[in-house]
């Protein structure tokens, strides 16, 4: 059984490279032809911000996620993290990063209906290397009064804050977020992310969102918006909204 330990901080100062993507390339071969997804893409992401990628579907954003959180690998270029070319690295290698560096929150839950909030989140901590307590986790969260329920019992909003308590409760790096709010109402979705946010704020975790919602944009950083497989532009808000302030 792993250490677990009080406090958040990732021992890392903001604002230093997280990752560095050069020339990234992505193709799918088919019966008809190659397909790319990714077709030449150039980004550096500091530590320590939140950046939302925008795009119609196809665009190629979550697919430059499932590459960076090592679910996926490049065809060219290369992706660089710690010094390490993600592009290049050994199936062994990906699993130890998915592993210790990320952490994961998807559009749907996937917890363990015969858990509770505390047991979930406990499925990651007794793999990680250090990770926060679990009851730590969910508190980071908001749900410290939900710890012994079961996700029957939990609305959606909870339920998917359950989610981004397990994939912070191992201290990631990096925490990326594939539509994390796009099967919950508004209400529901401004509670994540605002735990999200917190998270950001209090780890130090560096955080990628893909979503459809533009109004999201708002919460970050810096707003990429994807078009052919390929980074159409790249915007930095001059001033970051809390999420209970944007308009769905």
């Amino acid at each position: 059984m792993p250490e677990q330990t009080s406090g958040y901080r990732i021992p890392h100062p903001r604002g230093e490279l997280a990752f560095h993507v050069h020339g990234l390339t992505k193709v799918y071969p088919t019966a008809a032809g190659d397909v790319r997804a990714l077709d030449g893409v150039d980004l550096d992401i500091r530590r320590g911000e939140i950046l939302v990628l925008l795009g119609p579907s196809g665009s190629g954003k979550s697919t430059l996620l499932n590459i960076l959180g090592g679910l996926d690998r490049g065809t060219g270029g290369e992706v660089v993290f710690e010094g390490r070319d993600l592009v290049k690295a050994s199936d062994a290698d990906l699993t130890r990063y998915r592993r210790h560096a990320v952490g994961f929150v998807f559009q749907f839950f996937n917890l363990t209906p015969s858990l509770t909030a505390r047991e979930n989140v406990e499925l990651i901590t007794e793999i990680a290397e250090h990770p926060m307590k679990p009851e730590d986790a969910l508190e980071l969260v908001g749900l410290a009064d939900r710890l012994d329920h079961f996700p029957a019992e939990l609305s959606g909003g909870q339920q998917q804050r359950v989610a981004v308590a397990r994939a912070i409760a191992k201290r990631p790096e990096v925490l990326f977020c594939d539509e994390p709010t796009g099967s919950l109402d508004s209400a529901s979705g401004v509670q994540v992310l605002e735990a999200i946010v917190k998270v950001a704020e209090e780890t130090g975790a560096t955080v990628m969102m893909v979503t459809h919602n533009a109004a999201v944009a708002q919460i970050a950083d810096r707003v990429i918006r994807f078009r052919d497989g390929k980074v159409a532009e790249l915007t930095v808000n001059a001033a970051r909204k809390a999420p209970a302030e944007i308009t769905w």
